[in-house]
């Protein structure tokens, strides 16, 4: 890319934050009042693994 495209893209990217902010911002309050649900991440993740694993004993 050239110089000029390399500013411009950095300033839409500068632009886009700015743009975004609010909507930043109060996701961040309301995750940090959410409660933590950590099985309903572990459990799929989980369920990947031994898939993967499973296809690896098939071989």
């Amino acid at each position: 890319m050239s110089t000029v495209e390399s500013i411009v893209l950095g300033a839409l990217a500068i632009l886009l934050l700015f743009w975004m902010q609010p909507g930043i911002k109060a996701a961040m309050t309301r995750s940090k009042q959410a409660t933590a649900d950590w099985p309903s991440l572990i459990v799929p993740i989980g369920m990947v693994v031994i898939f993967v694993l499973f296809l690896i004993a098939m071989v």
